[in-house]
């Protein structure tokens, strides 16, 4: 993946989270790392995953359920159950 230096860091993260989901390595219903261990996976500062992860709320591919964590929601309004 080519490095664009006019992105922001928490939106190539996300990127990168994204296409993990698409590729299926992240399926529906997977938690993803709580902050500390997301920036340690990519190289980047808790707040920046942070970031990442509301823009990845955003697109609508993941939703954070409070005391719980974050999981991987289906895709493109694909709801097929595992």
């Amino acid at each position: 993946m080519s490095e664009d230096p006019f992105q922001y860091v928490y939106v190539r993260v996300a990127d990168q989270v994204e296409a993990e989901i698409r590729a299926g390595r992240l399926p529906h219903g997977a938690r993803l790392p709580n902050e500390r261990d997301m920036g340690a996976q990519y190289g980047v500062a808790p707040g920046t995953a942070r970031r990442a992860v509301q823009e990845l709320r955003e697109r609508g591919l993941v939703v954070t359920l409070p005391n719980k964590g974050t999981f991987v929601v289906a895709p493109d309004g694909d709801h097929r159950q595992g």
